[in-house]
């Protein structure tokens, strides 16, 4: 059975989403706040967390932050907020979803599942596909969900690994920005090519001077070219 750990202030939306969480054989416990939920996640694991942005204490942002440092869990963040900036800043964050409120419960699932099956696949790294690859002075351990350069560990995001992954799964080949949406967001994704460039662009920042591997395809998309 999948854990979710629900974290908003009000009480309602919390049992809003523990009914359809627990209809779908979630074991649910909530966090009033992101403190609470900080405390939580450093005593438990959960499969998935549900946090609000807006929270006294400490926030959605601050408090998936802090429990990043320990645990790399998915999070979904709800907001009041809608303006493409305000997701763009929780992507950047680390976050793996973002839903808007108000929101319909049956799509917050939906999104539930794709984010589970999206950090189950990268977990297991494909069949034949070799745990640690070496590029120069750039690691990337597939297993671990780590990446070296120049022997130190690069502090990435959740989805800055995922973007990667799938950059180096598909060495030398070119891929559209609407590609990448599909297969590193996945379901139903609110962005667009800025969404793909800002992540590219935090992603070669990260890889520091191997940031070059990453190529641009003026007016398509990208590909992991570390040989060019």
């Amino acid at each position: 059975m999948s854990r979710m750990l629900i974290v908003d202030d009000e009480e309602k939306i919390r049992a809003v989403v523990r009914e359809y969480a627990e209809f779908e054989e979630f074991e649910v416990t909530e966090a009033r706040d992101g403190m609470e939920a900080v405390n939580l996640c450093r005593e438990n694991d959960y499969d998935i967390i549900i946090m609000d942005v807006m929270m006294p204490r400490l926030d959605g942002y601050s408090a998936c932050k802090e429990i990043r440092k320990h645990k790399n869990i998915p999070v979904i963040m709800l907001s009041a907020r809608g303006e493409e900036y305000d997701k763009l800043f929780g992507f950047e964050t680390g976050i793996d979803d973002y839903v808007v409120k108000p929101f319909s419960p049956r799509e917050l699932m939906a999104r539930v599942r794709a984010v589970l099956a999206r950090s189950q696949a990268a977990k297991a790294a494909p069949e034949g596909t070799e745990q640690r690859l070496k590029f120069q002075g750039l690691e990337i351990d597939l297993a671990g969900r780590e990446v070296y350069v120049d022997g130190k560990r690069a502090s990435m995001t959740p989805k800055e690994y995922d973007l990667l992954f799938y950059l180096v799964k598909n060495k030398g080949l070119a891929l559209s920005r609407d590609k990448l949406l599909e297969e590193v967001w996945g379901y139903d994704f609110f962005g667009d090519d800025r969404t793909v460039d800002t992540h590219i662009k935090m992603l070669r920042g990260s890889l520091g001077p191997y940031r070059n591997f990453i190529v641009t395809l003026r007016g398509m998309g990208y590909k992991f070219e570390p040989d060019a």
